[in-house]
């Protein structure tokens, strides 16, 4: 088996969609500090309106993803766009509003499109085949992580050369037209034929919490790429290196995001997952704690690339443990529940690396968030552990790329005999 399998014109359309989707939640940090900083105290304001668009994402992907309906996903995926793509527009349209207006369309734009992603990560293992779904998910991470290396220099080329509202402009668009896409791809992915019975009438609500640990592994995941992006300038001034060095260098992390996330689909991997999700921290964590030990610009440049591999493979990992974890049907609500672990893991550390800034050198901020991160993935292997004790034996048997996943999914009436994906995927 091999990427062949995902390889159609259904996985295509499913990209392009994709990009649509995701290109503006990338570029939306930058472009608001870009939108504000002319202002007094624009930069301040800038990083306000970039938390309020976070925090927008963190409450609405659980709440949007957990009334999701598996029969009308693309109805629900289509006004939630359609209202991040107004929200944009709005931000454009009025860059000199008052801030607590600019706020709040910063945070309905992170709200309304937030269950897009895991919507459109389900509706991809629709659209392949079952045993291809572990090279799906590598193939989103792929095109995620070509996203998030191309965003930065789109923004600060349209904000600089073009005009500060113009990012904003073209995430509207963006987003408008992946709507186009959706009526291009199955209306849903069917009703859940093995999950509410099977499991003593457990509610979705607590079939979701009891997959806590593969969201506080996610959320330790996405806290170390956090960690990175936000003190690396800090960082290099500190270690005698131009900050406009920081665009490239994590343009080079998310390279080898992209690397990684293709590797990893090119073979089975041994070992369980929680077991591989461990291993694959430990190895970002060093590297990331490397960028603050090693004084020298080629050292930090190595450790970040290796450590984006290491990250993507990371939150592949956590994607298959929760298809194993869960009932098709709870899927959609799980990805979205990982989206917003996994975003509230990178503010949690940005904040506590910030808050240190103050009082202690960039390095050792690093070493602090890199010490939380660890303290997550303990927590979230322990917790995987003890549900796997509880579990009946087999449950807790790693994915391969060879094999089903413990739930069939079942197909809609549009899927075809070898398909593609009709989000990511979360770095998360």
């Amino acid at each position: 088996m091999s990427y062949r399998d995902v390889a159609s014109r259904q996985v295509l359309i499913w990209s392009c969609t994709t990009v649509g989707a995701r290109m503006p939640v990338a570029m939306a940090p930058l472009a608001l500090v870009f939108l504000v900083r002319e202002r007094p105290g624009g930069y301040s304001l800038g990083a306000i309106l970039a938390a309020a668009y976070v925090i927008g994402e963190i409450a609405g992907a659980p709440i949007l993803g957990m009334r999701m309906r598996p029969d009308r996903a693309r109805a629900h995926l289509a006004v939630g766009l359609a209202v991040g793509a107004a929200a944009f527009a709005g931000l454009g349209v009025f860059p000199d509003a008052y801030p607590a207006v600019l706020a709040g369309f910063a945070c309905l734009a992170g709200a309304a499109p937030a269950a897009v992603t895991g919507g459109l990560r389900t509706l991809l293992t629709v659209l392949v085949p079952e045993r291809a779904t572990a090279h799906a998910l590598s193939v989103e991470s792929i095109l995620t992580a070509g996203i998030w290396a191309v965003s930065p220099a789109a923004v600060a080329g349209l904000a600089l050369g073009v005009a500060s509202p113009v990012p904003l402009f073209l995430g509207a668009a963006l987003m408008a037209s992946s709507i186009a896409g959706l009526w291009l791809l199955p209306a849903g992915w069917g009703a859940d034929d093995t999950g509410g019975e099977d499991r003593t009438g457990a509610s979705l609500l607590r079939l979701l919490t009891g997959a806590w640990p593969v969201y506080v592994m996610g959320a330790a995941s996405l806290a170390l790429l956090g960690l990175a992006e936000l003190v690396l300038p800090a960082l290099l001034e500190q270690r005698g290196v131009g900050v406009g060095w920081s665009g490239p260098l994590l343009t080079g992390m998310a390279v080898g995001g992209g690397l990684g996330a293709f590797v990893h689909g090119l073979r089975s991997w041994p070992g369980r997952l929680r077991i591989r999700s461990v291993v694959l921290m430990a190895g970002t964590s060093a590297c990331v704690a490397l960028t603050a030990l090693t004084p020298h610009p080629a050292g930090i440049t190595a450790a970040l690339v290796v450590g984006g591999t290491l990250q993507s493979c990371a939150m592949l990992t956590r994607n298959l443990s929760l298809r194993e974890a869960l009932p098709p049907g709870a899927l959609a609500a799980d990805y979205s529940v990982m989206y917003a672990a996994a975003g509230a893991g990178y503010a949690a550390t940005g904040s506590l690396a910030g808050a240190l800034l103050k009082v202690v050198a960039p390095s050792t901020a690093i070493l602090a968030g890199v010490g939380l991160t660890l303290v997550l993935t303990g927590v979230g292997w322990w917790g995987e552990v003890r549900r796997a004790g509880r579990s009946a034996p087999g449950a807790d048997t790693a994915v391969t790329l060879g094999s089903a996943a413990s739930h069939p999914v079942v197909p809609g009436p549009e899927k075809p005999a070898i398909g593609g994906r009709g989000d990511a995927e979360r770095l998360l």
